[in-house]
């Protein structure tokens, strides 16, 4: 097919959704970043696209919690029109402030799933362990080397920036469902040394600052059972370039940075 089209919503606050865009467009894609106002005006329009994303930023300020009203517009107005694209062959990504949105609006982890049934939610994002904001790199391990965004992808670091995003569960037993079911997408590794081996545990957690936040078994990103939704609190908009790693030069990094590879990969997944 020609170039996957994408839909970038953004809405007050939003920050990240022209680095988003460009990154798409020079993966191959072609990009339109929209107000959610307008969006809501003709939900329809969700048809027209491949791809729909909800970049970062701290949407409405955050005032009722972070991406709590841009995902009640997806719950409500724009509920039956985003049914329909879960339902389609077509990809997902919430980066930050979007993956919030994601999950507080049920989009994950269960996808098309019992999508607009009315549910008390599992998991939430919530304030870091610090209680403050907090941006820095971190080192990613890929638990869905087959997921749409993250093919051929297992050891990667990228910058975060984020004062809610903690994942928190109520239940830890739900680990065990989300690792059978494919959910766990991308955990925070040590920054240094090898991958400890084996999944994903409940009762063992980095410490700070190799889980910057305290996630619950320091997941940094879920899954749809598909592969084909992604919700991540790391910015991998904000790794297009080589030089945009703070020890570049001490690593010999040159040309793109590993950050666009993720979006290489939705691009090619339409090919």
């Amino acid at each position: 097919m020609s170039s996957p089209r994408v839909l970038i919503v953004r809405a007050p606050g939003t920050n990240c959704d022209e680095e988003t865009a460009r990154a798409f467009e020079t993966a191959g894609a072609s990009a339109d970043r929209l107000h959610l106002l307008r969006v809501l005006e003709e939900p329809d329009m969700l048809d027209r696209y491949q791809i729909f994303c909800v970049p970062g930023g701290f949407s409405y300020g955050d005032d009722l919690g972070s991406g709590v009203i841009f995902a009640r517009h997806l719950t409500g107005p724009l509920g039956d029109a985003l049914g329909r694209f879960l339902n389609a062959d077509k990809l997902v990504l919430g980066i930050c402030n979007g993956f919030q949105v994601l999950l507080k609006s049920g989009v994950l982890p269960g996808g098309l799933d019992g999508w607009g049934e009315a549910r008390t939610p599992a998991a939430t994002l919530t304030w870091n362990e610090s209680g403050r904001y907090d941006c820095r790199w971190v080192r990613l391990r890929v638990d869905r080397p087959d997921h749409a965004f993250l093919r051929d992808m297992e050891d990667v670091e990228m910058p975060i920036a984020h004062a809610e995003g903690r994942l928190a569960v109520s239940d830890p037993a739900l680990l065990e469902q989300w690792i059978e079911n494919g959910h766990v997408a991308l955990r925070y590794a040590p920054r240094r040394g090898e991958f400890s081996p084996g999944g994903p545990t409940a009762d063992v957690t980095l410490a700070a600052p190799d889980n910057p936040n305290g996630s619950f078994a320091d997941i940094a990103g879920l899954s749809d059972a598909s592969g084909k939704i992604l919700g991540l609190m790391p910015h991998p908009e904000r790794f297009q370039y080589a030089h945009q790693h703070p020890r570049w030069t001490r690593l010999g990094l040159t040309g793109e940075g590993a950050g666009m590879k993720l979006f290489r990969n939705a691009v090619e997944w339409f090919d």
